[in-house]
């Protein structure tokens, strides 16, 4: 390993927070295929099989989080909120959050074509990065860098996954049900410009008609929903009968 590339690890391990013992770990993690494809006498490893374990051990470590942080989800919502987080673009961002690309050995046909920003090289190249901390250290601590790594995404997921979650099981039940999608309406909205409440209608023909507040109009329809669908359970006969 040259001074440069050896300058060039120390200087991404003080931006991830965290220190190699086996700093040839990281240097693989940071290698693609095309730079070992075009340097073969340099003996050098790719990040692929990193990847393949990074996979796995980022989808255990996540689930274990969830698990955690919200006990009463169902094995439905835990894998829907799951496979919100782990997946190609936001994985993509938070390695774009740490610079990867910047530190990436690429081929030179693959630095021509973009390599450095393209969001799947970017996900797997993170993946590797999650394989080798594991190897370096142990679970326990992989799992910790995880969990402060995906802390905020998983909190505007989550948030993200509720308004999604309640407008989505209220539209559904509508439309097998009445035959009908539910419509929401803007009622009215009060308060200074840097603080306004927003209060939005749900109805659903003539059978459900809801209201909800929030400090924006996303947050006013989840609460409206959430009313909606508990008034939908209590009514226990379909329309028509």
């Amino acid at each position: 390993m040259t001074e440069e590339r050896t300058a060039a690890l120390n200087q991404f391990q003080e931006m991830i927070h965290y220190h190699f013992r086996d700093k040839n770990l990281l240097d693989t993690a940071l290698t693609h295929r095309s730079f070992v494809n075009e340097n073969p006498s340099l003996a050098c490893h790719d990040n692929e099989r990193l990847e393949f374990l990074g996979d796995a051990v980022l989808e255990l470590c996540v689930s274990d989080l969830l698990m955690k942080k919200f006990p009463d989800y169902t094995e439905g919502q835990l894998s829907q909120l799951r496979a919100s987080v782990v997946n190609e673009q936001p994985l993509a961002n938070l390695a774009k959050n740490f610079k990867i690309g910047d530190y990436l050995l690429l081929g030179k046909g693959e630095e021509s074509s973009g390599g450095r920003t393209k969001p799947s090289l970017l996900s797997n190249t993170l993946e590797a990065l999650l394989a080798a901390i594991y190897l370096d250290s142990s679970f326990q601590e992989v799992s910790e860098f995880i969990s402060r790594l995906f802390a905020l995404l998983i909190n505007e997921e989550q948030k993200t996954f509720m308004y999604r979650d309640y407008k989505t099981m209220v539209q559904q039940i509508s439309q097998n049900r009445f035959k009908e999608t539910p419509h929401y309406t803007l009622i009215r909205e009060y308060g200074p410009d840097h603080d306004k409440t927003f209060e939005i209608e749900l109805s659903i023909t003539d059978k459900i008609i809801t209201a909800g507040t929030g400090k924006n109009k996303k947050e006013a329809e989840q609460q409206a929903a959430e009313k909606a669908l508990e008034a939908l359970e209590k009514l226990t006969t379909p329309a028509g009968d």
